[in-house]
């Protein structure tokens, strides 16, 4: 059977000091159909990363100004590129120096002189899975994008899921939770109700008493929001956040009525934010309230077994150190 040949897509950043090694890639990777933008220092890679879309970067590790394994740690520690591949390029063969790339969180190497086809495979490898990256993005905005157009149906919860995913990862922050963890809150925050979007607007914008029928189909929507985002493998430590926000330690909380550490303690965190910002904030039915008001309420709530004692206890100091000041401001969705 023959192998098929992935069609050469991709825009590919090539930096490298020596005029005649960024010639010799550019022209080994423009022969096969790739658009090369070049770069020949450190600084002058950051800089074009900022003006065009690139899939891919090679960088050539002994560079001025900042040296291969700089700009490859500069280019992960930026939110907005820690996705694209990074192969670095050197003629050094020290083990040393690889480790020393691992650490930047490099992808990739290729040693020169550099083979063409070793290069082409490598590159097609990685573009290909940047690729899929993409549509993985994709994929997280159309839920994100689902998830505030829910939030806009209720003038009441402009905001919300902003404060929510920040609030939750700085709690995650102070309690040490591990940085995928504190991800899964970031994105949890935003998506954590998307469920609602089976909930009639009747009942979701509703200023009165639900009804028990009404309150029962409202108690739906964190099983439905983890079907919704089940789909998508990096959201495996979203999904129990998004099912047990609303369970409580004493097991009076839905969907599954769970108790104490049996909550993962995810969930743990993104509900104590949750009651705050509803407490902390104007409803239809009731104004917002004070902070001292609101923690007072909520430490009524710790002693009757509903949330987490230590993990409030952190978020009352995290509250009082002023770092949740924005918490008051704007509205939130229901408890």
């Amino acid at each position: 059977m023959s192998s098929q040949r992935l069609t050469p897509t991709g825009t590919i950043l090539v930096a490298d000091d020596q005029a005649a090694n960024r010639e010799l890639l550019e022209e080994l990777l423009t022969t096969e159909g790739f658009k090369v933008v070049s770069a020949s220092d450190g600084a002058e890679a950051l800089d074009q990363l900022g003006k065009a879309a690139i899939d891919l970067v090679l960088l050539d590790v002994m560079m001025p100004h900042l040296n291969g394994f700089e700009v490859c740690q500069k280019i992960k520690a930026n939110p907005e590129t820690y996705l694209i591949p990074v192969v670095l390029v050197t003629a050094l063969s020290d083990k040393q120096d690889r480790i020393e790339g691992l650490r930047a969180n490099a992808d990739d190497f290729l040693t020169r002189p550099v083979d063409r086809a070793e290069l082409l495979a490598r590159v097609q490898s990685l573009l290909k899975l940047k690729q899929r990256t993409d549509e993985l993005e994709r994929a997280e905005a159309v839920l994100f994008a689902l998830a505030r157009s829910i939030e806009g149906k209720d003038p009441y919860t402009g905001g919300h899921c902003e404060r929510l995913a920040e609030y939750s990862a700085a709690l995650g922050q102070r309690i040490g939770l591990a940085e995928d963890q504190i991800t899964a809150l970031r994105r949890a925050g935003v998506v954590h109700d998307i469920g609602k979007v089976a909930v009639p607007d009747s009942i979701l914008l509703k200023p009165a008493k639900l009804t028990s029928e009404e309150w029962k189909l409202m108690q739906e929507h964190p099983v439905v929001g983890e079907r919704i985002c089940a789909p998508l493998k990096s959201f495996r430590l979203v999904l129990p956040i998004i099912r047990h926000h609303h369970e409580k330690l004493d097991g009076s909380g839905y969907p599954d009525g769970l108790r104490g550490e049996n909550i993962p303690v995810t969930a743990r965190v993104l509900q104590i934010v949750d009651v705050y910002d509803a407490l902390t904030t104007v409803r239809p039915y009731k104004p917002a309230f004070s902070v001292p008001d609101a923690l007072q309420t909520m430490k009524a709530e710790v002693a009757k077994g509903w949330w987490d004692p230590h993990i409030f206890d952190q978020f009352e100091r995290l509250v009082r150190s002023g770092t949740a000041d924005s918490f008051s401001r704007g509205t939130a969705a229901g408890r």
